[in-house]
């Protein structure tokens, strides 16, 4: 079984760093790519493992370490699964993610009374220069009618998930991490490398 001591988490987003960071197993010392003054790579594939993939090959081979890498992201229905693998896209497209959910909502609004929407998380580790495992999570739920809470990042604080009343924005830290689109991704991944 390979024994995992040390992990480069390939993102420069300090929010889903610090998810992986408490999913992963505490004696697995974590790694990001600022320490090595590893910049994020342009992500040119067209679906979420494909970026998880590609951002897990390019981190292993520029630090030389076992490297766990996230591509997620926000899918509404009713925009025809819009924004998805552009959710960070769209923030930096309107300026910043506040700006982003509100251009959502009015858009959901316009629509109809359809505000289905899911999360969908593709999570690559790279263990060596030739194996990679992948695993995907999703989690349903609607886009509330306005944004919701301070907590999470992204697009939480718009974001119900099923059989809940309040956004991922207005969960607790520990309640929302346990059950997201990452956390269900992370577990299939455990399952395929248990020493995670």
């Amino acid at each position: 079984m390979l024994k995992i001591e040390k992990i480069l988490i390939g993102t420069h987003n300090k929010g889903k760093f610090k998810e992986l960071s408490f999913l992963l197993r505490k004696k697995i010392k974590k790694k990001s790519p600022i320490e090595f003054d590893i910049k994020s790579p342009k992500e040119t594939a067209t679906t979420y493992l494909g970026n998880s993939s590609l951002k897990a090959k390019y981190f292993y081979k520029h630090s030389g370490l076992i490297t766990i890498s996230d591509d997620s992201g926000l899918s509404v229905n009713c925009l025809n699964g819009k924004p998805g693998i552009f959710s960070s896209r769209w923030a930096k497209k309107y300026g910043s993610f506040k700006t982003a959910m509100t251009k959502i909502i009015k858009m959901v609004n316009k629509k109809n009374k359809n505000r289905k929407a899911k999360f969908i998380c593709s999570l690559t580790i790279q263990l060596n220069k030739k194996k990679s495992v992948s695993a995907k999570g999703e989690i349903f739920g609607i886009i509330s009618k306005k944004i919701l809470g301070k907590k999470g990042f992204g697009f939480d604080p718009i974001f119900i998930p099923k059989g809940h009343k309040i956004t991922f924005g207005q969960m607790s830290y520990k309640k929302k991490i346990l059950m997201d689109h990452r956390f269900i991704a992370f577990k299939k991944l455990k399952k395929k490398v248990k020493t995670l």
